[in-house]
């Protein structure tokens, strides 16, 4: 029986033997910038201690990873905290040598992972296993590729205007459904433009927002897959797959992650939110939609059966204007390329000099270039898109100036 794919995408993913909840765990099927290389770790640390500094070096400093998997981001920033330089307290030079060592980032930290699955095990005992977000964070927020795993409902657009897709859970095939709910309605004609409606020029809806970076149809997050191989296109372009009932112009109604969002930034205090997710722009949105499988680490069709990641492109624009709503504090979307290279991961190849005096040296150097070069590749996981969302704190640079 045809359901919404809403409800087939929520059984799916997190019912009972969903993808994300059953099994070793989605590594086993796609990669992450989290398994790419510990450059991104690295950079995740420098982003903590920033806002560490920024909040005055509080008693307690929260680091929350939303959609944690089986805790990999988690287990590697609570490594790098406990190995890191200067984990020992140690003053400022313009503080009085009379004031105390203020107590370490390693002794004030607390870990939260967020997610459906059961704990791992192995997981150190300093990270807390909770399926919901906690309240009163004074931190950071992390959801790296969470949001396009929220949910939605898929649109068509029809001679009667927007009409919900229905899927059979089974095969995938897909019908018409009813027209869409107004507020449905009122989310696609603000963010999802008919083919009947010509783009507004009226500007961003949050106009304290900040972009610091020009996208283009070829630069945005849509070009940047789940695998580092392998397209970022519907699966439905691919031969067997269903296809869409009576248009090819779709849509994947983005209300319910930017409920999700902006539900995430209200449980922060003060601190920082960041989602990294591959996603495009109202000005480019994807005609033919981007929902999608990944399954053995191949682009599968989007069968919602439980024995794939279904997923979509993250509409990061309306996400990232309903998190501002909360927080009532300016955002930036930058390119994943420009926010690593300004926290220090700029994959630049060392010199060949350092081949004649340390080639051993030269050879870790080498690597280390080439697995940040993975993160930063635009055609690839360099094209997911940062959003960051201060609350109660100034928002920084976004990219190194």
């Amino acid at each position: 029986m045809s359901i919404a794919w809403r409800d087939a995408m929520s059984r799916a993913l997190y019912g009972p033997g969903g993808f994300f909840v059953a099994g070793a765990g989605p590594a086993d099927h796609f990669r992450t910038s989290v398994h790419a290389s510990p450059a991104f770790t690295s950079a995740l640390l420098r982003l903590i201690s920033e806002v560490d500094s920024t909040l005055g070096h509080p008693p307690r400093f929260d680091v929350v990873d939303v959609g944690a998997g089986r805790g990999e981001l988690l287990r590697a920033i609570h490594q790098a905290v406990g190995g890191a330089v200067g984990v020992s307290a140690r003053l400022s030079p313009d503080e009085p040598s009379s004031v105390a060592a203020r107590p370490s980032l390693a002794e004030r930290v607390r870990f939260t992972a967020v997610e459906y699955a059961h704990r791992p095990e192995n997981l150190p005992e300093e990270i807390n296993w909770t399926t919901e977000i906690p309240a009163g964070i004074t931190g950071v927020l992390l959801a790296t590729e969470w949001l396009d795993n929220v949910p939605l409902d898929v649109a068509v657009h029809t001679e009667d205007g927007w009409r919900y897709l229905l899927v059979d859970p089974d095969s995938g095939a897909e019908t018409l459904g009813e027209p869409v709910s107004p507020a449905d309605l009122e989310w696609l004609t603000k963010w999802w433009p008919s083919p009947a409606s010509p783009l507004s020029t009226d500007g961003d809806p949050n106009p304290g927002a900040t972009w610091s970076d020009a996208t283009t149809e070829g630069e945005s997050g849509f070009g940047a897959a789940r695998p580092a191989q392998g397209s970022s296109l519907t699966a439905r372009s691919r031969p067997g797959c269903p296809e869409t009932p009576h248009s090819d112009h779709r849509a994947e109604i983005g209300r319910p992650r930017d409920e999700a969002w902006a539900n995430a930034v209200g449980k922060i205090s003060r601190g920082l939110a960041v989602a990294v997710d591959y996603g495009h722009l109202r000005e480019n949105r994807p005609v033919h939609g981007t929902l999608t499988g990944y399954r053995g680490g191949r682009q599968v069709p989007p069968v919602p059966d439980g024995s794939s990641d279904v997923t979509a492109h993250v509409a990061m624009d309306s996400v990232a204007s309903a998190g501002a709503a909360v927080a009532r504090c300016a955002y930036s979307l930058v390119l994943q390329r420009d926010a690593l290279r300004a926290l220090g991961a700029d994959g630049g190849r060392p010199s060949l000099s350092l081949a004649g005096t340390d080639p051993v040296g030269y050879v870790r150097a080498l690597a280390a270039a080439s697995a940040v070069a993975e993160l930063t590749d635009p055609a690839g996981l360099g094209g997911h898109l940062w959003l960051r969302q201060p609350v109660g704190i100034p928002l920084g640079p976004a990219v190194a100036r």
